[in-house]
């Protein structure tokens, strides 16, 4: 220490030239000269101090993008997986396939089943629904003609379903949707005077619809402007351009059974809105 003390008073009193002698033939002297000599020098600002320059961070791993399948399954999963305040949806969706499943199991065909196999599973068939089976108003909401109509049926339910429960709740929305389709079947029943024997949860699901309709008019659940706006156009593009599908499609569609459960959620929507007027406290 004391050696190096003395090499950089004595290298302080060199001129540049003397210390750039020395410091480009260090190997002729001890290294203590030599380095004695080379921090004079970056002292003058004659050779650059050497600094380590920080190693540049890693770059962070780009995140790995999910294939569009399985962000299609991740998100259909999300809308299927029961909670605490949404699980009457993913239940009504299970019960439909179950009996869908139970159906084909029995040798019934699964895409054009046969009036007879409907029947037996509990169809709404008028001449039995309006007299000694009137469990058909019900059963038939949960029988499906075909896998075509289950799916097209469930993707309704679970657009609807999720956002009504959202609003209304688990048990309200239960309520209304069974009330809804058996008031699809009865209207169905009353209107085809020779006769009917239908399947399908499209009353109760237009009950949805209806139910929706009678919320955003009358204000019942907290929404803001726009989305009353949205919810009232939602139902008045989509209800009437579904009934016109019934029409022109030519197949067995059953609008009578859309109309009724379209009335019954309307109605009991307005009930509905009622009684929540009338509990909400008064500020």
């Amino acid at each position: 220490m004391a050696a190096e003390s003395t090499f950089a008073e004595l290298f302080a009193q060199k001129t540049d030239a003397e210390l750039l002698y020395f410091a480009q033939n260090a190997r002729r002297y001890p290294p203590a000269l030599g380095q004695a000599a080379v921090r004079e020098l970056q002292q003058r600002g004659l050779v650059p101090t050497e600094t380590v320059e920080p190693l540049p961070p890693a770059p962070a791993a780009a995140p790995i993008e999910q294939p569009w399948y399985q962000q299609a399954a991740d998100t259909l999963g999300s809308l299927l997986r029961p909670s605490a305040s949404y699980y009457i949806t993913p239940l009504l969706l299970a019960l439909n396939f179950l009996v869908f499943a139970l159906m084909v199991l029995a040798d019934v065909d699964a895409f054009e089943p046969r009036a007879a196999d409907l029947i037996r599973w509990g169809s709404n068939f008028s001449p039995l629904s309006l007299h000694q089976q009137p469990w058909r108003l019900l059963t038939s909401c949960f029988v499906h003609g075909g896998l075509a109509h289950l799916l097209l049926n469930s993707l309704a339910l679970l657009f609807l379903g999720r956002l009504t429960e959202s609003l209304v709740g688990p048990r309200a929305l239960l309520l209304l949707y069974l009330a809804s389709g058996v008031g699809g079947s009865l209207t169905s029943a009353w209107w085809h005077t020779m006769g009917v024997n239908s399947v399908g949860a499209s009353g109760a699901i237009f009950g949805l619809y209806g139910l929706l309709l009678a919320l955003a008019l009358t204000g019942a659940v907290p929404l803001s402007r726009p989305q009353r706006y949205g919810l009232l156009w939602l139902v008045m593009l989509l209800v009437p351009s579904q009934l016109q599908a019934g029409l022109e499609g030519g197949g067995p569609t059953d609008n009578a059974a859309h109309l009724g459960g379209l009335l019954t959620g309307s109605l009991l929507g307005l009930l509905y809105a009622a009684v929540a007027r009338k509990s909400k406290p008064i500020e």
